[in-house]
C-alpha cells in the first residue's frame, strides 16, 4: 500500500472510527516522513496534533529510523500522550520526576531500540544524568523530534517555559536530515516568529483557522465570590455531562470544591501541589464521567483529553484572551454542543497583576545573583544563595534557570557556577514582555465587555486570518446566563466564606542562618494554630484587607468570629491568657483585636513583647533566610509571663517566622505551649 494508505489504516486504529485526515493533517505526516522536514504546525484545539505525531512515528520507524523525542510540558498531558500512543501501536514511555524506579528498565530498552517514542518533560534536558547518559545516544539515532506546546519557547507565549530553550541546542546537534514537528493551538503572529526564531528560519509554517464549531461561548459579570459560587451551586446541576471550573489560584480550586460539595454538587479539586496519584485519579474519574466537575488551575490544562467534556467555566479571568482560548478549548471537541463560561471577578485584576509583577526578577536581583556567584568563584547551594539575595526560592529557581539559558551560569558540584561568558540584564526585553501582557490583560477586560462575537475576538487576538462571527455566542444570539440568583443561596455562600478557618502548622527548623540551624526543639516549637481566614478570599479575609489598609475599623462580628473559632477549636491544653505582636506601621491594630478577643473568650492579656529594632516589612521579605534574618532580634519578651498555655495573636501570617520566633522566645521565658492565632493567612498566588 502507498504512504497516505498506510498512515489513514493508522489512523483508523488510533481513532478506532472510520475516519478520515483533516485538512492539514496528511501534508504534515508527508512533509515529515518523505520530506524530512521541520514543520511548525498552528492548529485549533482538537483538531488532532498529536495524530500527525504518532502517525509519522509509526511510518518512520517502520521505514527504518530511529525513536521520537517528545518534549512535553505538563504531567497530565503525558499520561494522556501515552495513553494515545499505545493505541496506536507506539512503543511509548516515559522518564520524569514520578517514575524513578523504572528510569533503568526504560533506559535500557531505549539503547535496545525497543522504544519508538520517548516522552520527556523540557526540564529533563537539563537533568545531568539525561544530557550525560540518554540525550547524546538519543541525539545521534532519533527519527524525530516533537516539541509539543510549542508556544512555551516563547517569552511572548501565555505559558513561557524557560527550560524550552534548551529544545535549541538540540536541534543544532541534530542531523540535517532529522525531521522536526512543533505544534500548538495558542500562538499569534508574535509567537510564531519568535518561535522561528528560536528554532530557525527553515521552519515551514502550517497555520489553520481556530474556529470551534458548537461551542457557545458566554460572559457573566458577578463581581462578587458568593454571587459566584450561588451562580455555581444554581447552575451546574442542570448542565448537561461533566466540566471543569478553572480557578486562578490553588486556595480558590479546593474552596470552590468544598462549596459545591455542600451543595451535593460531585467536585473534586485538582491543582499542581496535589499528590500525583490523586491527580492521575481525578483525572481518570472526569474522563469516565464519574465527577460532575473538576476544579481545577492550570495544572489541568495544555493537551488533556476529554473530548466529551459539555462545559468548561471560569471562576475568573486568565491573564489573556490566548490563554482562554487554550482552557475553554478543552470543552466539546467530539460533541456538537458545549459550552464555555466566564464569570468575571472583583479580584481578578489584582491576581493577573501579582502574575505580571513577579514574571522577571528586577535587574537588581539578578546583578546580584550573577556578581554574588562571580565573586564566590565556587559553585554556591540555592540556600547559600537564598541568605544573601531576598528572593522566593521559586522566583530565584526560576531566575537561575533563565540565567543558565542565557549562559550566564552554570551548575556544578551541587549548587550554581557564573561562567565565564559574559552577561547583561535585558531590561528592554523585560519591559516589552511585561508591557505585552498588560496589553493582554486589558484585552481579556475588553474581551468581557465586547459587544461583538465572543469567539471571533479570540481568534483575532490569536491571529487568525479567517476569523468571522460563530452564531452561537450569547452576543450573537442575544441569550444570557446572568439570571436572577437566590438571595438565601448567596447568604448561604457568603457564610460559607466566612467559615473556613485555616490550620497553622508551626515550622520545624530553624532556615539555616547564623547560628539557627537543624531542628526547632519541641519544647520550644508553637503548637498547630489558626487564621480565621485566607487575605481577601472574599470572606473574613476581605474585611481585614478592608481593616488593614483601607482605614476601616476593627468591626465588632470580625472580633467575634474569632472567639467563635477558638471556641470550636479547643485548643488542648486551653490557653490561660493571650499575648500579641505589636505593629510598628498599624499601632494599635493588633493590640485592640487582642484586648476585645481577651473579653469575649475571658482571658487575660499581657503586653510583654516589645519591639527592640525596626525592620521592613515582613511581607517584603520574600525568603525564609530573609524572612527570619529580618525579625530575629527585632523583637523580644520582657517582663514575667505566665506558666499557662497562651493565644499568641497577630493580624497576618505570611512565612510564620515573626510568630515562631516570638513563640520560642515566650517559651524560654517561662509561658506554657503557644497557639498561634491571626485573622488571615497571606496568599501570594
Amino acid at each position: 500500500m502507498d504512504l497516505r494508505t498506510e498512515a489513514e489504516a493508522l489512523l483508523r486504529r488510533l481513532t478506532g472510527t472510520d475516519a478520515t485526515f483533516r485538512a492539514g493533517q496528511w501534508e504534515a505526516i508527508e512533509r515529515l516522513v518523505s520530506g524530512r522536514a521541520r514543520v511548525l504546525v498552528v492548529q485549533r484545539t482538537g483538531w488532532g496534533k498529536s495524530a500527525v505525531y504518532f502517525i509519522a512515528t509509526r511510518l518512520l520507524r517502520q521505514g527504518g529510523s530511529g525513536p521520537t523525542l517528545l518534549v512535553s510540558p505538563l504531567l497530565a498531558l503525558m499520561r494522556n500522550q501515552l495513553e494515545m500512543a499505545r493505541r496506536s501501536g507506539v512503543r511509548a514511555e516515559t522518564i520524569h520526576s514520578d517514575n524513578p524506579t523504572e528510569w533503568a528498565e526504560i533506559e535500557g530498552r531505549i539503547r535496545q531500540d525497543e522504544v519508538d517514542l520517548l516522552l520527556v518533560s523540557p526540564e529533563r534536558l537539563n537533568n545531568l544524568h539525561f544530557r550525560a547518559e540518554i540525550l547524546p545516544a538519543l541525539t545521534r539515532s532519533v527519527g524525530l523530534l516533537v516539541v509539543d506546546e510549542a508556544h512555551c519557547i516563547s517569552d511572548w507565549g501565555h505559558d513561557f517555559r524557560p527550560d524550552y530553550r534548551r529544545i535549541k541546542r538540540v536541534i543544532e546537534v541534530l542531523p540535517s536530515n532529522v525531521p522536526v514537528l512543533c505544534t500548538t493551538a495558542t500562538a499569534n503572529d508574535r509567537v510564531v516568529a519568535d518561535i522561528v526564531a528560536q528554532l530557525g528560519e527553515d521552519l515551514l509554517i502550517e497555520r489553520g483557522p481556530l474556529e470551534r464549531e458548537g461551542l457557545a461561548l458566554a460572559v457573566v459579570q458577578l463581581p462578587e465570590p458568593a454571587r459566584r459560587l450561588a451562580w455555581l451551586a444554581e447552575q451546574l446541576p442542570s448542565m448537561p455531562g461533566s466540566g471543569i471550573v478553572y480557578c486562578l489560584t490553588v486556595r480558590d480550586a479546593e474552596q470552590v470544591a468544598a462549596w459545591l460539595r455542600t451543595r451535593e454538587v460531585n467536585a473534586r479539586a485538582y491543582s499542581g501541589e496535589a499528590d500525583s496519584a490523586d491527580r492521575v485519579s481525578i483525572e481518570q474519574e472526569l474522563i469516565a464521567n464519574e465527577v460532575k466537575v473538576v476544579v481545577a488551575t492550570s495544572a489541568l490544562g495544555m493537551g488533556f483529553d476529554k473530548p466529551d467534556l459539555t462545559f468548561v467555566i471560569h471562576y475568573q479571568s486568565p491573564g489573556s484572551p490566548i490563554a482562554y482560548y487554550q482552557q475553554v478549548g478543552r470543552a466539546g471537541r467530539a460533541l456538537d454542543a458545549s459550552m464555555g463560561v466566564l464569570l468575571a471577578g472583583r479580584e481578578d485584576a489584582e491576581i493577573q497583576d501579582w502574575f505580571i509583577r513577579t514574571a522577571f526578577p528586577s535587574r537588581e536581583q539578578a546583578e546580584q545573583v550573577v556578581g554574588l556567584l562571580e565573586e564566590a568563584g565556587r559553585p554556591m547551594t540555592l540556600q547559600a544563595i537564598e541568605a544573601a539575595v531576598n528572593l522566593r526560592h521559586t522566583r530565584l529557581e526560576l531566575m537561575l534557570k533563565i540565567l543558565e539559558v542565557e549562559g550566564a551560569v552554570e551548575r556544578a558540584n551541587g549548587g550554581w557556577l557564573r561562567t565565564l561568558r559574559p552577561w547583561s540584564y535585558d531590561e528592554e526585553r523585560v519591559e516589552r514582555v511585561t508591557a505585552a501582557r498588560r496589553a493582554e490583560q486589558a484585552s481579556m477586560v475588553a474581551y468581557a465587555t465586547t459587544a461583538g462575537c465572543r469567539m471571533e475576538f479570540l481568534r483575532r487576538q490569536l491571529d487568525d486570518a479567517a476569523a468571522s462571527a460563530c452564531g452561537l455566542c450569547d452576543r450573537c444570539l442575544s441569550w444570557s446566563l446572568d439570571v436572577p440568583l437566590d438571595a438565601h443561596v448567596v447568604a448561604e455562600a457568603a457564610a460559607f466564606l466566612r467559615q473556613r478557618p485555616i490550620e497553622l502548622e508551626p515550622r520545624k527548623r530553624w532556615p539555616g542562618v547564623g547560628t539557627a540551624r537543624g531542628n526547632i526543639p519541641d519544647e520550644l516549637r508553637n503548637r498547630r494554630g489558626r487564621a480565621l481566614s485566607a487575605y481577601n478570599d472574599g470572606g473574613w479575609g476581605t474585611v481585614v484587607k478592608d481593616v488593614k489598609y483601607g482605614g476601616a475599623g476593627l468591626p465588632d462580628d470580625l472580633v467575634e468570629a474569632t472567639a467563635e473559632m477558638v471556641r470550636r477549636w479547643h485548643p488542648d491544653p486551653a490557653p490561660g491568657w493571650i499575648a500579641y505582636v505589636p505593629s510598628s506601621r498599624h499601632p494599635g491594630l493588633v493590640a485592640d483585636f487582642a484586648r476585645r478577643l481577651a473579653v469575649r473568650l475571658a482571658l487575660p492579656v499581657l503586653d510583654v513583647v516589645r519591639r527592640v529594632r525596626e525592620g521592613r516589612p515582613q511581607k517584603e521579605m520574600e525568603n525564609s533566610a530573609q524572612q527570619f534574618r529580618n525579625v530575629y532580634g527585632a523583637l523580644e519578651v520582657v517582663g514575667p509571663v505566665m506558666d499557662l498555655p497562651v493565644l499568641l495573636v497577630d493580624d497576618i501570617i505570611d512565612s510564620g517566622w515573626t510568630l515562631t520566633v516570638i513563640g520560642a522566645a515566650l517559651r524560654e521565658a517561662g509561658s506554657g505551649p503557644v497557639y498561634p492565632l491571626v485573622l488571615a493567612q497571606a496568599v501570594s498566588s
